[in-house]
């Protein structure tokens, strides 16, 4: 795997090293091993799904809270995304920046998120599929979330969004009081 760290710190894209032959290609998308040989944790519990049908469909922003803070690494295994993560270590030179990228089932690109990061997308295409991996398990009471259109973060959304839960809809103004 390449591994290509984005201006946020410790948040990386990867993407698969291709070996082609008149098949098609073979290439590995998960290594516990290369991920921490990189120092990012690779310590995974669960994968999860989530298909969204409809086109402009934004899940997000969503994180743990602590002590269940998660690490995800982020793959569109059907259509595309445009997937987004925000800083939220009050301690990083990058704190509430954003980083946004497309994901699809063409590009074969993967997105790993650190600790202490907001994540979220938007569906560019009907039938969107995407696959995470991550290093913690789901815990109901530590589920938070952001507004996908706090004028705080200024995310750069490249559709209109369609089709968002009512939760998603209703996290509040951003507070720095409620991080960790």
């Amino acid at each position: 795997m390449k591994f290509n760290e984005t201006e946020l710190k410790g948040a990386f894209v990867l993407e698969i090293n291709q070996l082609t032959d008149e098949r098609g290609f073979f290439g590995r998308s998960w290594c516990k091993r290369e991920m921490e040989e990189h120092g990012l944790n690779g310590n995974v519990v669960q994968a999860n799904t989530s298909f969204s049908k409809t086109k402009g469909t934004l899940r997000g922003m969503h994180y743990q809270k602590h002590p269940h803070e998660e690490t995800k690494l982020i793959r569109c295994t059907k259509g595309a995304i445009y997937d987004v993560i925000v800083d939220l270590r009050k301690d990083s030179p990058t704190y509430l920046k954003w980083f946004g990228i497309e994901l699809s089932e063409n590009n074969y690109k993967m997105l790993y998120v650190p600790e202490k990061f907001a994540h979220g997308f938007i569906s560019l295409t009907d039938d969107a599929e995407v696959t995470y991996l991550v290093t913690e398990y789901y815990t109901p009471g530590a589920e938070a979330g952001l507004r996908f259109n706090d004028p705080k973060l200024k995310i750069d959304w490249p559709l209109d969004v369609t089709v968002i839960s009512e939760k998603d809809r209703q996290h509040p103004d951003f507070d720095e009081s409620v991080l960790p």
